[in-house]
C-alpha cells in the first residue's frame, strides 16, 4: 500500500516529471486517479483472498459500534476538509498546483490557529522545516533541469533515438525495453533518482514514436511502484524491516509476491488499455 504514495495525488514524482517533460502537472493528477483506484481495488481483492485462504493471517479485529465509529472521525474533519479543498480544486481545474500548495498551506494554518494548535515555537519549527524541504526539492529540480539542458545540448538523447532506429525496434518493443530498464534501476535507485536522470534521457524516443506523455508518465510511476517492492532491492522491503525487526526478510518478500503479480496486472493493463489512463483526462477537458 505504501508504493501508491507515489502516485496519487499530489505527488512529487509527478510534478518533477510534468517539469521535466513540460507536460501539464494538472493533467497528469487527474491521470492519476483510475490508476491509484485501480491498484487500491486490487490490493483489497489480494487480501481478501489471502484472508479466504489462511484465515490466521488475518485475524478479525474488536467490534465497535455505529456511534464509537462516529466519534473516531471527529479528529479527522480538518484532513478531509484539506483533501478535498486542494484535490477538488485541481481536478476542477480552478487552481495550478503552485496555487493548491499556497491554499493548502494557508488554510492549514487557519486551521491550525482555530484549534488552538499552534504555538510559536512550533510556527517557527514549520518554517525552518519548509524551507529546508524547499532548498532541497528546488537543489534536486534545478539539477534535474541542468542535466535534461546537458543531455538536449550534448545530443545524446538524439543518439540514443538513432540506436533505437538503427535496432528496427517498433514503438511497443522499445516501451518495453525502457520499462524492463526502469524496472532493474528501481531494485537499486531511489523512484526520483530514477525520474530524473531516464525521462530526460528517452524523452526524445517516446515522442518520435508519438506516445502520449501523460500516459507515459502514470506507465512510469507504476512501473517504479513495482521496483520498489521487487528483489533483490526493494526499497520499501528494508524500510519495512526496519520496522519490524522480528520478521525475517525472506518472509516478507514471500509475502509481497502476490502484490508484485497484481502489480504486474495492472500494468500490462495500462499499457494495453491507455484509455484507462487518459479517459478522465479526456472527460475533464
Amino acid at each position: 500500500g505504501g508504493t501508491l504514495g507515489i502516485l496519487i495525488p499530489p505527488s512529487i514524482i509527478l510534478m518533477i516529471y510534468g517539469i521535466l517533460t513540460q507536460t501539464n502537472i494538472g493533467d497528469l493528477f487527474v491521470a492519476a486517479v483510475i490508476p491509484g483506484i485501480l491498484g487500491l481495488v486490487m490490493y483489497l481483492g489480494v487480501v481478501y483472498a489471502i484472508a479466504c485462504i489462511s484465515p490466521q493471517d488475518a485475524p478479525r479485529g474488536e467490534r465497535t459500534t455505529t456511534a464509537e465509529k462516529i466519534r473516531s472521525l471527529r479528529g479527522v474533519w480538518p484532513f478531509t476538509l484539506l483533501f478535498v479543498v486542494i484535490i477538488g480544486g485541481l481536478y476542477g481545474r480552478l487552481f495550478t498546483a503552485t496555487e493548491a500548495a499556497g491554499l493548502g498551506a494557508g488554510l492549514a494554518l487557519i486551521l491550525s490557529i482555530a484549534q488552538r494548535r499552534m504555538s510559536w515555537a512550533s510556527f517557527r519549527q514549520i518554517f525552518v522545516e519548509t524551507a529546508t524541504t524547499s532548498v532541497m526539492l528546488y537543489s534536486v529540480l534545478f539539477g534535474a533541469l541542468l542535466f535534461a539542458k546537458l543531455i538536449s545540448f550534448s545530443g545524446l538523447g538524439e543518439g540514443m533515438l538513432e540506436l533505437v532506429q538503427d535496432a528496427g525496434l517498433g514503438p511497443y518493443q522499445t516501451l518495453a525495453a525502457i520499462l524492463i530498464l526502469f524496472l532493474l534501476l528501481g531494485c537499486v535507485m531511489e523512484s526520483l533518482a530514477i525520474i530524473l536522470i531516464c525521462v530526460p534521457l528517452f524523452l526524445p524516443i517516446l515522442m518520435s514514436h508519438g506516445f502520449d506523455l501523460v500516459w507515459f508518465g502514470i506507465i512510469v510511476v507504476v512501473v517504479t511502484e513495482i521496483a520498489l517492492i521487487t528483489p533483490p532491492i526493494g526499497m520499501n522491503v528494508f524500510v519495512l524491516k526496519a520496522a519490524l525487526p522480528h520478521v525475517r526478510l525472506g518472509a516478507i518478500f514471500r509475502g509481497l509476491f502476490p502484490f508484485v503479480g497484481i502489480d504486474l496486472l495492472r500494468l500490462l493493463l495500462l499499457v494495453a488499455f491507455p484509455s484507462i489512463t487518459l479517459g478522465l483526462v479526456a472527460m475533464m477537458k
